[in-house]
């Protein structure tokens, strides 16, 4: 049966898929149905309406990680282009007078300068992808996100595509329910965080939190659940 290594050793019937840093990216041998790694995880407060502020203190996140003038990656502009100015939210947006967050999933039925068509971080677990992964993902797809030190997990949604050399990294409120601090400034944690995604899952966009985990439960008990978690992560610490 095939191998593939983990942290701290190797686990019987998991095949290696890639490696992005030190994570490996796995997948079961006999059912691939879902892909898994373990990493830390940076807090991504895109899409959050308060996410970036022209004052730089007021923002949750630092407005650098949005771009800067002339390549704005991550705010929604007056020409739409990286180049443009950034838009700011009016008096009857979410947050007036922050900027207007984007993610890489988003609500095809709104205006592109409406905070809401993007995925709310504070409000919506979600992850973060390499771009170019490659492994059959796409955005609106399901995930399981663990933190085996405490046994907290939540189910999340595949809404935002970061650096393809970079991988573990999820909204404010994931990292809320899962105990790992949320501050986009100064939170997350380096390592210990499993994730397991499945591809072709997406059910369209927008959906409630609700919806997500109700959809994503349900993969993750016909994957095998806590049971297949622990068993192919043996070397983690699993706390309780």
């Amino acid at each position: 049966m095939a191998t593939a290594s983990s942290a701290g050793g190797t686990v019987p019937g998991v095949t290696l898929l890639k490696r992005i840093g030190y994570s490996n990216i796995n997948t079961l041998a006999n059912n691939n149905s879902a892909f898994f790694y373990e990493a830390g995880m940076m807090i991504d407060a895109d899409g959050a309406y308060h996410a970036y502020n022209p004052t730089n203190s007021l923002g949750l996140d630092y407005l650098g990680n949005a771009g800067v003038p002339g390549n704005w990656w991550a705010l929604v502009t007056d020409n739409g282009q990286p180049n443009g100015k950034p838009l700011i939210q009016k008096a009857t947006d979410p947050a007036p007078g922050f900027y207007i967050s984007t993610t890489s999933l988003q609500d095809p039925n709104k205006k592109a300068s409406d905070p809401t068509r993007y995925v709310d971080s504070e409000s919506i677990s979600f992850i973060v992808l390499p771009g170019g992964l490659g492994l059959g993902q796409k955005l609106g797809d399901f995930a399981v996100v663990i933190n085996p030190a405490t046994g907290a997990y939540e189910y999340a949604v595949y809404a935002d595509s970061g650096p393809s050399n970079k991988i573990g990294e999820g909204s404010i409120a994931l990292a809320k329910t899962l105990g790992v601090p949320s501050s986009p400034k100064n939170g997350g944690v380096s390592a210990g965080i499993i994730y397991i995604v499945f591809p072709n899952s997406k059910k369209g966009w927008p959906l409630t939190q609700s919806d997500i985990d109700q959809y994503a439960a349900a993969l993750f008990g016909a994957w095998g659940g806590i049971a297949q978690a622990k068993a192919v992560f043996p070397f983690v610490n699993w706390g309780s």
